[in-house]
């Protein structure tokens, strides 16, 4: 759901709360307290099992015994959640451009537009699996280019398909009305078209932004440099630290989080800038 098709569901959603008989400040504040209230149940359940019904520490460590690894090898957990974070945003990035330079050609002319979906399409279904080993041993081991790769392969498809979608949402009569003005092409564009795609692209960035830092992630698995979360979780199951395992799990979880919610917060400072369809 775009931050526009939000903004347009929030009188729905005040309509049926006052239904319920809740303010829409309550409906708020359920919306933050309810998943805050879900995690502590979980982890309560989760301590449960473990103390009471005495699940074994390798299938499922206690988070006691997880934060205690956190605490412990912090700096390393730091160190490794920067170095999965930098191949994540720079893959974003330019995955980003690359992809919005190419929906912008194939959105110009239908030549490139037939030649890029096939390739588009082969793109997303790339294992990661396959493809991580063969940049690994192209650009070799001590490089962090083969991740990095994979991550913009990962941003890619999202971006473009969006991007694509929104630069054909400009309606006709817009367009005509730029030609009646005897506006060039480039300020049809910059004007009308690329405003109504805006929306979609920053769509298409916040979907990217978690499947980039997975891609980085799973990455860091088969070879490269040694460093990265996806490196020393799986250094630290084979050597059967399974709580210490969980903690760069946690740092994983958070790293994502983190690049959903700045994407999340890119989109609405861009998109209220923008006027929406009432107030055009």
């Amino acid at each position: 759901m775009t931050l526009r098709q939000e903004q347009a569901a929030r009188p729905r959603r005040a309509a049926r709360a006052e239904r319920a008989g809740w303010s829409p400040a309550a409906e708020r504040r359920l919306r933050v307290v309810a998943p805050i209230a879900v995690g502590l149940l979980g982890l309560a359940v989760w301590q449960f099992l473990v103390t009471v019904v005495g699940v074994s520490d390798y299938l499922l460590p206690s988070p006691e015994a997880i934060l205690q690894q956190l605490v412990e090898f912090w700096p390393a957990i730091v160190q490794a959640t920067i170095i999965t974070g930098t191949n994540a945003l720079v893959g974003l990035v330019v995955g980003t451009l690359l992809a919005i330079l190419l929906a912008a050609l194939a959105s110009r002319w239908r030549a490139v537009d037939g030649m890029s979906a096939p390739i588009v399409a082969s793109l997303a279904v790339v294992p990661i699996v396959a493809l991580a080993p063969v940049l690994n041993s192209m650009f070799g081991y001590d490089s962090q280019f083969g991740r990095q790769a994979i991550a913009a392969l990962a941003a890619f498809v999202p971006v473009f398909v969006n991007t694509l979608r929104g630069l054909r949402q400009t309606r006709p009569v817009h367009r005509d009305l730029m030609r009646v003005y005897a506006a060039s092409g480039s300020e049809t564009f910059r004007k009308v078209t690329l405003p109504t795609a805006v929306p979609y692209l920053m769509t298409g960035i916040r979907i990217a932004s978690s499947l980039a830092v997975i891609s980085a992630l799973v990455a860091e698995y088969f070879g490269g440099p040694r460093g990265g979360l996806g490196t020393f979780i799986a250094t630290s199951a084979a050597t059967s630290a399974y709580a210490r395992a969980w903690a760069y799990v946690a740092a994983a979880i958070a790293l994502g989080l983190v690049f959903y919610l700045a994407t999340a917060l890119l989109e609405w400072l861009v998109l209220r800038r923008i006027p929406t369809e009432g107030t055009r």
